[in-house]
């Protein structure tokens, strides 16, 4: 039995992100529309797969919710409009739908519930989702997956493991942390590392550097946008 929008136990709540509701079934997504908005987040929505992929291409979103028993699902894989900015997607499925996880489809980071689902476990999958995708300061820290930077103490951490970072390895890295998901050039790298541009082969071999201890025993969190500069990020990859 599907959760109520009334539930009154302390739930996951949001702060703003903007979520696209993809479901063809009118009843669940007026309460997944309904119960999240009340949480918090703001909602779109879409009524098919098709649907999705133009207002994705349209709009950026913070996350996805994609019911998996939309009938135009097959051939999304197949689109080719681009879509900029892949958000993570939060699947709805039947139990024994689980082998349709749709890898093709690429929206980053993914988890699921399944039918008959509650909406305190879609508050929480929707908001482990997006605590993935943004800095978090506690205290003197600033985290962002497994990484953790202490100010104080100019250390950055990946996994528990010290990166043992120079001066200007740790200044980059909090910036590209600080704006996570933004594409920095070099020059505006450049600038807040050093305090002036140092030209581009300075700035690639201090990227690379810093690359080579952030991600040698993790996931990439570094990416290129070749033509553009850096950013860092939990999905996506190097361009």
């Amino acid at each position: 039995m599907y959760g109520s929008a009334g539930e009154k136990p302390s739930l996951p709540r949001g702060a703003g992100e903007h979520l696209l509701i993809v479901v063809d079934d009118p009843d669940i997504g007026e309460l997944l529309s309904t119960t999240l908005e009340l949480a918090g987040y703001r909602i779109h929505t879409a009524e098919s797969g098709a649907e999705a992929v133009a207002r994705l291409t349209e709009q950026r979103f913070d996350l996805v919710v994609l019911d998996l028993a939309l009938p135009d699902l097959e051939g999304l894989g197949r689109e080719r409009r681009p879509v900029a900015h892949r958000p993570p997607v939060l699947f709805l499925t039947q139990y024994d739908s689980l082998g349709k996880l749709l890898p093709e489809l690429g929206l980053g980071e993914q988890d699921y519930v399944t039918k008959p689902f509650r909406i305190a476990e879609v508050l929480a999958r929707a908001q482990m989702l997006l605590r993935g995708r943004k800095p978090v300061r506690r205290d003197n820290e600033l985290s962002y997956y497994d990484l953790i930077l202490d100010d104080p103490a100019c250390q950055a951490l990946r996994g528990g493991r010290a990166l043992n970072l120079t001066p200007a390895e740790y200044r980059l890295l909090r910036y590209l942390l600080v704006n996570a998901h933004k594409v920095l050039s070099k020059e505006q790298i450049g600038r807040y590392v050093w305090g002036d541009f140092h030209g581009d082969n300075a700035i690639e071999q201090l990227v690379s550097r810093l690359r080579r201890k952030v991600d040698r025993e993790g996931p990439p969190l570094i990416h290129t946008r070749r033509g553009f500069g850096y950013w860092l990020g939990g999905s996506g990859g190097r361009e």
